[in-house]
């Protein structure tokens, strides 16, 4: 009864300890100390959200407390992922006394080293898996930087409760000590939910435990934002006066403040976090949301190549990795290369690929290194990415990531031997790669109503590790359908209740609606459905109740989740 209540009702005061953390202790009182020697300290972050959310976080953290603070995070294309020994010599020759990482550094062994040699005090901060190796006995043995202090849940010893927070978690927990040290009140730390939350969503953690209370605080807090940048993102997206979800910061907020560290430079969405002025705010968020749009006209391009590529890739045989050094389907590891995409676009067309075919791919594509190859993985369910390329670490020059996700660099003539081992090694069978769909409860259509659907809110904010609850129903009949919206990317269709009324059902892929209903009964019944004409057109549908709000008007509708043809 006691979790159930702190699911349903928990609040920032029921927040885990930051103390708790391994290394917190360490860290404070070094940073402590070096705030009141009044050295220079440099934050070294990331160019994705959670990277930038991070070091926002840091940064005003630290000014509050008066250390001479400054930030610098790497350019995605000019100094790769995380601390490296570039921005030791840069740190060097600015007079930095002090380097704080944030959302990076865990296996940042030789850049670490540097450091330390030049005699500068660093501290990790990060939420990473541990790097390891492995003993004769294949027993792992796991290893961190010789930093000052290393903070990251997820290493041996650590017994903080939660280990699924962001890198702008870890941060918002080190502030907090750090104010509790200082005597500043704790409460000032909330300061900084907004933006938490959103790294917390964007960085697809799962939404358990303090991460649940922390994007459900933020969503009630963006409603009426204190960040001027934020508050006119929501403007210009369409967003205001609306009530907000985790989805909006997933696929609204998220990607724009994203896409500066993609297509350019991630200072660009730091200093819109950052600003203070309210016009230069709303003009900062119109240069976001451009950014952002341009970023979706190349990653749809990217994703076409990419599908076109795979799909006339079936005679190749294993390990014949031509110029495009193109996967074939039949692999169950897709290990693709595809020249000149954006580099900051392979993670997203990789997740992209995935989706479509159900099998963890890694999508290489040219570095600005001769003979260098970049790229990003991204996983499936029951597949281990970070540990699978671990096996495969000699063919790397350099990786890092999770269970779910991972980037990588290695020399373009190992493509074929890695893409040959990864496939050799992998013990994924047709169950695991089979996506399911779980059905929570079987319902039919007619029993949605909206006080259940307002009931079903309380277990917001739904994301990952707190998926929405899916209904369904079998032998569901089409009374019509049609395709709206602007770009034409909206499919609204009515089906036929067994209380002889009709629910609107939407989704937001029209054409692959088109195409199955064509497929298994026929472009003639396609047609009656489209025209309103009564037809044969029988569906399994897989929903989400939910409630359509227009000029003032709710209205009952579902979100087709999943549909296939109903066989008698």
């Amino acid at each position: 009864e006691q979790e159930i209540d702190r699911f349903l009702n928990g609040t920032l005061a029921d927040l885990h300890d930051p103390s708790l953390l391994k290394g917190m202790q360490e860290a404070g009182q070094c940073l402590f100390q070096k705030i009141g020697q009044r050295v220079k300290i440099r934050i070294i972050g990331d160019y994705d959200v959670d990277g930038v959310c991070s070091a926002y976080i840091l940064l005003r953290g630290l000014r509050l407390l008066g250390a001479d603070v400054d930030t610098v995070i790497p350019h995605r294309m000019k100094d790769g992922y995380g601390l490296n020994d570039h921005l030791i010599e840069q740190a060097k020759e600015d007079g930095i006394d002090t380097i704080l990482t944030c959302d990076n550094g865990i296996a940042a062994f030789d850049a670490v080293r540097k450091a330390k040699e030049y005699g500068m005090r660093v501290i990790v901060t990060d939420h990473h898996d541990i790097p390891y190796d492995t003993d004769e006995n294949d027993i792992r043995v796991y290893k961190v930087p010789e930093a000052d202090a290393v903070i990251d849940h997820k290493q041996p010893g650590c017994e903080y409760p939660c280990k699924e927070l962001c890198g702008a978690g870890v941060a918002y927990k080190f502030i907090q000590l750090l104010y509790r040290m200082c005597g500043i009140p704790e409460a000032e730390c909330e300061a900084f939910i907004e933006i938490l939350g959103i790294a917390t969503v964007c960085d697809v953690m799962n939404l358990v435990d303090e991460n649940r209370i922390i994007v459900r605080e933020a969503l009630h807090r963006l409603s009426d934002s204190s960040n001027y940048g934020l508050k006119a993102l929501i403007t210009n997206s369409g967003r205001d006066g609306k009530k907000l979800s985790a989805f909006d910061l997933g696929f609204i907020i998220g990607p724009c403040i994203n896409a500066a560290g993609r297509l350019g430079d991630a200072k660009t969405s730091l200093e819109f976090l950052l600003e203070t002025d309210s016009f230069k705010a709303n003009e900062r968020a119109i240069e976001l949301l451009n950014i952002n749009n341009t970023r979706k006209d190349m990653t749809e391009q990217g994703t076409k190549t990419a599908i076109g590529l795979l799909e006339t890739s079936d005679h190749l045989l294993m390990g014949a990795v031509p110029e495009t050094g193109v996967a074939a389907l039949s692999d169950r590891v897709l290990v693709m290369y595809i020249p000149k995409l954006h580099e900051s676009l392979v993670g997203i067309i990789a997740g992209r690929i995935k989706e479509r075919y159900y099998r963890p791919v890694l999508l290489f594509t040219d570095s600005e290194e001769e003979g260098i190859i970049k790229g990003s993985g991204r996983s499936i369910e029951g597949y281990n990415m970070y540990d699978e390329i671990n096996k495969c670490s000699d063919y790397f020059t350099k990786f890092g990531g999770h269970e779910m996700a991972a980037g990588f660099s290695m020399e373009k003539r190992n493509l074929a031997r890695l893409r040959e081992k990864m496939n050799a090694n992998c013990t994924l069978d047709e169950k695991l790669l089979t996506p399911k769909l779980r059905i929570d409860v079987p319902m039919p259509l007619d029993y949605v109503s909206i006080p259940l659907t307002e009931e079903l809110e309380v277990l917001e904010p739904f994301g990952k590790g707190n998926e929405k609850p899916v209904f369904a129903q079998s032998g569901v009949r089409v009374k019509s359908a049609r395709i709206m919206g602007k770009r034409q990317n909206v499919l609204r269709v009515s089906f036929l209740m067994e209380n002889g009324g009709t629910i609107e059902g939407i989704s937001f892929d029209p054409e692959v609606f088109i195409s199955n209903i064509k497929q298994w009964f026929g472009t003639n019944e396609c047609d009656k459905i489209l025209k309103g004409m009564p037809s044969h057109v029988v569906l399994d549908v897989a929903y989400y109740p939910d409630i359509n709000e227009f000029a003032g008007r709710r209205t009952l509708q579902i979100r087709l989740l999943e549909y296939r043809k109903h066989e008698e």
